[in-house]
């Protein structure tokens, strides 16, 4: 096999990190997602991590040392990993893939789901502090957030569009497509 790396994009809770964990398993891959620098640091910090401390923190950051900061992060950890199959999560804008689309067996993926369904998956998974009290509403406004706004753009940059409406078997099953095909 030769290398892979594949890049996961889409709006809150379509199923990114649930990618990203069925191939780190499946191809025992190294998997780099954006927003791990900043926990780290938030979480060095004492600073409860939430989804508004993760995107005032990424704010900082990026209007101090650039918005492509963390994408040379990422893409420079991707080089100099000698796994066969690697996976970046949580891709949010056009900065995040410059440097990552330079590298040869890079695929940027799209997940797509309907908003009902990422809200009830959201709920359950309850990755961020106040995930499973949060209103329908809320997560609908949570989208209008500077962190969200690009990601819809990003479906017309993606080599793949994956619909994640059916069941797990169904979503791995077009992950495996896009591995075997590559």
């Amino acid at each position: 096999m030769k290398k892979i790396i594949l890049g996961f994009t889409g709006k809150m809770a379509c199923g990114k990190g649930t990618a990203a964990e069925y191939i780190t398993e499946k191809y025992k891959a190294n998997s780099y997602r954006f927003s791990t620098m900043l926990r780290d640091v938030l979480n060095r910090l004492y600073v409860d991590v939430n989804r508004e401390n993760l995107q005032k923190f990424s704010k900082i950051l990026r209007q101090n040392f650039g918005e492509d900061l963390m994408a040379k992060v990422i893409t420079g950890d991707v080089k100099n990993d000698k796994n066969e199959v690697i996976v970046v999560d949580g891709i949010r804008r056009m900065a995040d893939i410059k440097y990552l689309r330079e590298i040869s067996g890079f695929k940027f993926v799209y997940i797509d789901v309907n908003l009902e369904t990422r809200y009830e998956r959201m709920k359950l998974r309850n990755e961020n502090q106040g995930d499973s009290k949060k209103t329908l509403e809320e997560f609908k406004e949570e989208h209008e957030q500077e962190s969200e706004l690009q990601i819809k753009g990003l479906r017309e940059k993606a080599d793949f569009v994956i619909d994640n409406s059916g069941s797990l078997e169904e979503f791995y099953s077009k992950i495996e497509k896009i591995i075997k095909n590559n």
